[in-house]
């Protein structure tokens, strides 16, 4: 389900989620295995910290703000 990390966890630890799409170079990804956390549905990339900067350079086109998720909204 998209958005259910953001709306069901980061909303209760910060008060707000969100779900972002872009693309990223296949041979920049290539080096990172999938992983399933949290159930079969949730797949992810697990890129460490130290490589962000060049999975920075490998982004391709916009950052799109998908879904967002507020405290406000989830308790109502």
């Amino acid at each position: 389900m998209r958005g259910q990390i953001a709306r069901d966890w980061n909303v209760k630890a910060s008060g707000a989620g969100y779900v972002t799409r872009f693309e990223v170079a296949t041979s920049f990804l290539d080096a990172y295995p999938e992983q399933t956390v949290g159930g079969s549905i949730h797949r992810e990339l697990w890129i460490p910290a130290e490589d962000l900067a060049e999975m920075n350079r490998n982004i391709i086109g916009r950052i799109e703000v998908i879904a967002e998720f507020h405290a406000e909204e989830i308790e109502s």
